[in-house]
């Protein structure tokens, strides 16, 4: 298992550098993280993504306060992410054009192309004037997500032995990374895949509520009420929300926000902690204790087993589905209740 989900498989979702804050996209759920520092986790405030600046292919910031969105073969420059103001259009030329990776530093333009190892420094995205193609350093060429600010580069490397790290440097030509540091856990929890880090991977499994058994050498009629939990542990995952600062703007509660990256989490591989799953249609208001009316006739000396489908994180429970199965066998159902997921 990876954990972090790279920049290459998710769309909408990366990292930036403006104003000495660090920023991260998340425009399948609406919203962006600012951090005035990835390490301790300090300063962590939620906003929503204005609908213009959702679903880029890359995002960045440059020193002259602006954001860049970057779609296909255009960008689109904004003052801020959550109102748009002061946008303005313009095309990319085509030496700056499918890149893997884009960041500014050093009142430069980066275009990172990982596959071919190589990287472009230029001036001007739309004239790539004063351009220049370098060979990107091996240590430096793994980066899930590269970011920039006025005087340094970063990138996020995938979770060793030490966590998740990133690093921070100013040559990627020639590796001249001056540090590392470690991801605060409240900043994993945001990141695509980050709650497999700190969580736990996603588990999706049947529990057995109830045994049904007619001991009598004759048919007995069963009618119970049967209480079972259903929905989303609501409570529970407002954990990962409490140090955030959600902004007003946002339009959504810490509860509301948790749901949709548990979500997001359960919908991916295994490859990064998920149980590619999609729980679109099942209930993620706060968990209660439903009762559920079951009339049967057992043969003599059989024996019945009521399932329920629960899904979680490391060990604990999350997400509690509607259904119930009833079956003769005491080990679990085969099948998987839920759909596949499109991740």
């Amino acid at each position: 298992m990876n954990g972090i989900v790279p920049r290459k498989k998710t769309k909408g979702v990366d990292f930036c550098g403006l104003n000495y804050y660090y920023y991260i996209i998340r425009s399948d759920i609406g919203c962006y993280m600012q951090a005035g520092n990835f390490n301790k986790g300090l300063e962590l405030s939620v906003f929503k993504l204005h609908p213009s600046c959702q679903n880029g292919d890359h995002y960045f910031g440059h020193k002259n306060r602006y954001f860049y969105v970057i779609k296909g073969k255009s960008y689109r420059r904004v003052r801020d992410l959550s109102t748009d103001s002061d946008a303005a259009v313009a095309n990319l030329h085509a030496n700056c054009q499918g890149g893997d990776h884009y960041f500014s530093a050093f009142d430069w333009f980066y275009v990172i192309f990982q596959g071919k190892g190589r990287f472009r420094r230029t001036k001007d995205l739309s004239l790539d004037s004063e351009a220049g193609e370098y060979k990107l350093h091996p240590n430096c060429s793994n980066g899930l997500y590269y970011w920039g600010l006025p005087d340094h580069i970063y990138f996020l490397k995938q979770a060793s032995e030490w966590g998740v790290e990133y690093y921070k440097g100013t040559d990627l030509e020639k590796d001249k990374r001056t540090d590392v540091y470690s991801v605060h856990p409240d900043v994993l929890n945001f990141l695509p895949g980050g709650l497999s880090i700190t969580r736990g991977p996603a588990f999706g499994r049947w529990e057995k509520i109830k045994t049904i058994t007619n001991d009598s050498n004759t048919p007995v009629t069963w009618e119970r009420t049967i209480m079972k939990r259903v929905g989303y542990n609501k409570e529970k995952m407002k954990e990962i929300t409490h140090n955030w600062k959600i902004s007003v703007s946002a339009s959504m509660e810490s509860g509301e926000l948790s749901a949709l990256i548990a979500k997001y989490q359960f919908s991916l591989s295994s490859e990064y902690g998920g149980s590619h799953v999609s729980t679109e249609k099942e209930i993620w208001e706060e968990v209660t204790e439903v009762g559920e009316k079951i009339t049967l006739v057992l043969k003599p000396h059989e024996s019945l087993y009521l399932w329920q489908y629960k899904l979680g994180l490391g060990e604990e429970s999350v997400l509690f589905c509607r259904d119930l199965r009833m079956d003769d066998e005491p080990n679990p159902p085969a099948e998987v209740p839920l759909p596949p997921s499109k991740s």
